[in-house]
């Protein structure tokens, strides 16, 4: 997760003019939570995995393969995302060898044991290094046929910035073809594309015209799309539902949104309280059984994060997003269920 959210100028311009606020979708059965690791002061893996179990947690993202975790979760049918680094795509972009030594390493000792649903292929990538995430998803492909493992999908995770003209969100369009061709590859094998939403972000930057009622799933907005006519009650669909559209324009309206990162932090800059985190988390975790107005029904999401991460860099808010502090007491009360 970085310090800023892909929401778009176009958007928040029109945020601007309209005073609007917006919603998105979360979870699955029930819902994941991402596991990051960046704190020196963290509880052993094995005891993480029993505290995901505990509460009821049915799914797992690691933002790099850990092979402690990995074998902490054998038999324990949590479903797992596992993260490849951005700093090695490159290396798996030009050589297919790379690509197959890498699912050799992480993925083939560990399935069936462990639940791998999803491999997302780097984390919120921009720039130039945006080209390496197509062929790397290939590579990745090619080696998991390879290695007769099937169920497993490659994919990659991306933050909002990569839909432009995202109000309203039927106006949404890819803001680069990189992505049209990673959508295309998605519907033909199956896979969702993973998306970060952070209403929180987009909330701070535009306080005047979103609405803490709208950023966190509480009554009081409408806002209409007046190209499908669909309302809106909350920021966290408006945007999901951007995403959506932009698929569909890409010729992938087949292909799934799994909600990979959505969270609120409950201490360390704006509007960061354990009560509006408390009412942002469960609230999305509630909201994830009903969907967005364009694809109504269950939107697996994951909840950022697990724990505070002391060591995270950039504003404070950063290492305050975890639902639970490293001693695995709950910063706030939070049903997953």
């Amino acid at each position: 997760m970085v310090n800023i959210r892909g929401f778009s100028l176009v958007f928040a311009a029109a945020l601007l003019l309209l005073g609007v606020f917006i919603s998105i979708p979360v979870g699955v059965q029930s819902v994941g939570v991402c596991y990051g690791m960046i704190g020196n002061d963290l509880p052993s893996k094995s005891d993480v995995v029993q505290l995901y179990k505990s509460n009821g947690i049915t799914d797992m993202r690691i933002y790099l393969p850990d092979v402690e975790a990995m074998n902490a979760l054998r038999g324990t049918g949590i479903g797992l995302i596992v993260g490849v680094a951005n700093d090695i795509l490159i290396d798996l972009a030009a050589n297919p060898a790379s690509a197959a030594s890498w699912v050799d390493a992480n993925v083939k000792p560990f399935v069936p044991a462990v639940n791998i649903k999803y491999i997302a292929v780097g984390n919120e990538i921009s720039g130039e290094p945006t080209q390496n995430i197509l062929p790397v998803m290939q590579n990745i492909n090619a080696a998991l046929a390879a290695a007769s493992i099937t169920g497993v999908k490659a994919s990659t995770a991306v933050k909002l910035d990569v839909v432009t003209n995202t109000f309203p969100p039927s106006a949404g369009v890819f803001a680069a073809p990189y992505m049209t061709a990673v959508a295309k590859l998605l519907a033909s094998t199956g896979a969702p594309l993973l998306a970060n939403i952070y209403p929180y972000f987009a909330y701070i930057g535009n306080k005047k015209d979103i609405s803490l009622n709208y950023a966190t799933f509480q009554a009081g907005t409408t806002v209409p799309d007046p190209n499908t006519g669909l309302v809106y009650t909350n920021l966290f669909d408006a945007m999901v539902d951007s995403v959506y559209a932009a698929l569909d324009k890409a010729g992938a309206a087949g292909v799934s949104i799994v909600v990979s990162e959505s969270g609120w932090p409950s201490a360390g800059g704006d509007s960061a309280t354990t009560d509006i985190a408390r009412t942002y988390v469960q609230n999305l975790i509630k909201h994830a059984k009903k969907g967005t107005p364009k694809r109504p029904g269950v939107i697996e999401t994951y909840v950022f994060a697990m724990f505070n991460e002391n060591q995270k860099p950039g504003e404070a808010t950063e290492q305050n997003f975890g639902a639970f502090y490293p001693n695995k007491t709950a910063v706030y009360p939070i049903n997953f269920q």
